[in-house]
């Protein structure tokens, strides 16, 4: 047995979600997003053992979007905290799905890092903006099947 090509799932073929104050935004400007989680670990050393070992002691969520620059609404969220502090955080729901396959994630508590406030480039055929948040929790709702 072996993958066969066509098994493979398409970075197009998706979808994602931005719960931002009780609304549900379809991110549709949305070019990537890439998640992680990411073990905090401490070493410890023991008698017997001229190495080191590690222990799990949390964890921390990153990620960092890309989006066509066609849309206030990051840039309205950090506004908001600039001027009087309020700060917001999303969910964020990413659906991949192809083959009749399927995986949803949410990402939780989404909270942005930075924002463009703006944007120009003459040699530019489009903009396109990156930013970085972080998350504190996921739920896994679909799985692949494979």
């Amino acid at each position: 047995m072996f993958l066969k090509a066509e098994q493979i799932i398409s970075g197009q073929a998706g979808r994602a979600y931005a719960n931002i104050d009780g609304q549900n935004r379809e991110l549709l400007y949305l070019k990537s997003v890439d998640a992680m989680a990411e073990k905090r670990k401490t070493s410890v050393r023991t008698l017997g053992r001229t190495g080191e070992q590690f222990k799990a002691a949390g964890w921390t969520g990153k990620g960092k979007m890309t989006v066509y620059y066609m849309t206030s609404l990051f840039r309205e969220l950090m506004l908001r905290y600039m001027k009087d502090g309020t700060d917001l955080s999303f969910d964020i729901v990413v659906i991949n799905e192809g083959n009749g396959d399927r995986q949803t994630m949410v990402l939780k508590n989404c909270n942005l890092n930075s924002v463009s406030l703006a944007r120009l480039d003459v040699g530019a055929d489009h903009l396109d903006e990156s930013m970085e948040f972080t998350f504190d929790g996921a739920e896994l709702l679909d799985s692949f099947a494979g």
